[in-house]
């Protein structure tokens, strides 16, 4: 009697959805090439079966500053074990494949440990780690599509049990198509109860059901804000619109620090919303509820779930991201099989083949095109509502960082937003779904907006703690906070001093907040230099050669310097395409030339004090 048939075990670790998306391309690939997948999360994965796994694929994507996904902590904890010995996977074959961005300093820096600590423990590696990069053309999926057939050509290699015809023998996607992984059942409106239901458990009901995994904590929101300001900080002339928001916590209140991260839930527009009903030929007013379909591979499919019907418009506003976000290439894949014009299917097959990556990128992420326009283009497709709910883009909410102090703003959240416009290489104007939205709304309209606090990558400071802060453009915002903070604090105790660097392009149309920091840094004001602190601003545009923030901080070397030998904690908030880089780059030069010492030696000296937390960057693209 022959070995049964190998299955593979892919294992995810995502914040926004991309390393789920890549997992289930992986499994996907696998199953077409006559491989079984199961594709779990980390944080439903029990670590300490590994051993007893003959071969398994991790994909793990990077946030922000090197950090892992919530749903990956727990199950690194465990890696890290002493006692789990450099022999205890000594039968594990495995591969890693990391979703990361090069724009910023830790590239792939959770797949690379994961990597390492997975060797370390005595598994043997199938391939070379792939690291998807955001800033490629064609992103992450220019790495995965060449590293997945080298993954099936080794795999066929060490057993020939995962693929009985071969590696490169695909059952057709046809085959396929009748199983998406979401059935809806429709509800008779005239046997349901009226329900008098709060508004976060509509939001709980609605992405509780949702496909987008999101975690139990990120259903329901902590609570809701309502809009009281809505200001525009910058002046006529300049190329940016950034706006200041104050919020008032609606019934129950959050508490929070500077430094912290508030997640709004923004509202998608409405008549683009109806459009989408329309052109999908939905009934707006039926009830829904939606639940995965029951797979032999995936026991949390198996459980009983009850979930309440909500109305159809509610969950596509809620949960799907028909507006704003660019669909996956499985979406141009399984669009073509519902394509009656040929021309249409042709295109699309074109679109979802490796040959067509490239144009499909050129149409679709560069012009950055929405599920609702994606569908428009192709109106011959009639896609299930199954297919949709599975495919279409998770709505997510967007995160900012609080530039407010809970000190002194009590009962309030302060943001400082710039509204996101820009125009595509087919010239036309595309913008951010949530700071236009922002922008749009007026106190009068009291609008109840879902939110979610978090720690970010700020830690808020001691009082005792002296500091050195960069915050170009709308990177000064947690800083607002902090310096807001700290003046509430000095009016009973001492504060330790505080330099700050900021930057935008042009004095008087750009300088956010500048009545707030000029005041402070008058005589006797948290930045003056009476109390060892001061400010320092970079006008980029405002003199014929560019000056930077670390231009600045070049020139106040010695302060920077003594002020770090006092014990000082350095931030760093902001874009971050190039400013974290050039900031470092200027620090690495102030320690060569303060100690005598190489660029090895200035790069290990900030690595200890990012180590010891007090080098602590917040960037974002």
């Amino acid at each position: 009697m022959g070995e049964k048939q190998r299955k593979l075990l892919v294992l995810y670790a995502s914040q926004t959805g991309n390393a789920l998306d890549a997992a289930e391309r992986i499994g996907r690939e696998a199953e077409r090439r006559g491989c079984p997948a199961s594709i779990v999360s980390t944080d439903e994965f029990d670590p300490s079966s590994l051993p007893h796994e003959e071969a398994m694929v991790f994909v793990v994507s990077t946030t922000g500053q090197g950090d892992s996904p919530d749903s990956f902590k727990e199950f690194w904890r465990f890696l890290l074990q002493r006692n789990l010995g450099n022999s205890w996977l000594q039968r594990v074959r495995f591969a890693v494949f990391g979703l990361g961005d090069s724009g910023y300093q830790k590239y792939n820096f959770v797949a690379k440990k994961l990597d390492k600590r997975l060797l370390d423990l005595g598994a043997t590696s199938i391939i070379e780690k792939g690291l998807g990069d955001d800033q490629h053309p064609s992103g992450y999926e220019a790495t995965l599509d060449p590293w997945m057939l080298s993954l099936w050509s080794m795999l066929y290699q060490i057993n020939p049990k995962y693929f009985p015809k071969g590696p490169d023998v695909v059952i057709p996607q046809d085959e396929l198509i009748d199983q998406p992984k979401y059935r809806i059942l429709y509800h008779n409106r005239e046997t349901l109860e009226p329900e008098l239901m709060a508004e976060s458990d509509i939001i709980e009901r609605a992405r509780g059901m949702s496909p987008g995994k999101f975690s139990k904590d990120k259903s329901k929101p902590d609570c809701f804000l309502k809009m009281t300001k809505n200001e525009v900080l910058t002046k006529d002339g300049s190329t940016k619109d950034v706006r200041h928001f104050e919020f008032q916590f609606v019934s129950s209140s959050i508490k929070y620090e500077v430094g912290d991260v508030v997640e709004l839930l923004p509202s998608q527009d409405s008549s683009a919303i109806d459009s989408f009903i329309k052109r999908c030929d939905l009934d707006l007013e039926s009830f829904i509820t939606v639940h995965p379909r029951e797979t032999e591979n995936n026991g949390s499919c198996g459980e009983v779930i009850t979930h309440v019907p909500i109305k159809l418009k509610t969950f596509v506003e809620l949960t799907m991201d028909v507006t704003s976000a660019s669909p996956r290439r499985y979406f141009f894949e399984i669009m073509s099989f519902y394509a009656t014009a040929e021309h249409e299917k042709e295109r699309l097959q074109y679109f979802a083949s490796p040959e067509g990556r490239d144009d499909l990128y050129n149409y679709n992420q560069k012009e950055k095109r929405s599920v609702l326009e994606v569908l428009e283009d192709f109106p011959s497709v009639q896609m299930p509502f199954e297919w949709l709910v599975q495919l279409v883009p998770s709505l997510k909410p967007r995160a900012f960082s609080i530039s407010s102090s809970p000190l002194a703003h009590p009962t309030q959240v302060h943001l400082t937003v710039s509204v996101v416009s820009w125009i595509t290489p087919y010239k036309r104007t595309r913008k951010g779904l949530c700071s236009t939205w922002l922008a749009s709304l007026t106190p009068e309209q009291e609008i109840n907006i879902p939110v979610w606090f978090h720690k970010g990558s700020l830690p808020a400071p001691p009082q005792s703690l002296p500091l050195i802060l960069v915050g170009p453009g709308t990177g000064c915002a947690p800083f607002r906070g902090f310096i807001a903070e700290r003046a509430v604090q000095a009016e009973t105790s001492p504060i330790a001093p505080v330099m700050f660097f900021f930057g935008c392009r042009n004095k008087d149309t750009d300088f956010l907040y500048r009545d707030f920091w000029e005041s402070h840094a008058r005589e006797g004001g948290m930045l003056s230099e009476v109390k060892g602190g001061g400010f320092y601003t970079a006008f980029s545009r405002d003199q014929p050669k560019k000056v930077y923030v670390q231009h600045k901080i070049r020139e106040m070397r010695k302060k920077v310097w003594d002020l770090l030998c006092d014990g000082a904690a350095f931030y760093v908030a902001g874009s971050s395409t190039k400013m974290p880089c050039d900031v470092m780059s200027a620090m690495e030069e102030i320690v060569m030339e303060e100690t005598g010492g190489s660029k090895e030696m200035a790069s290990r000296w900030l690595k200890a004090l990012e180590k010891a937390g007090r080098y602590n960057v917040e960037a974002w693209s």
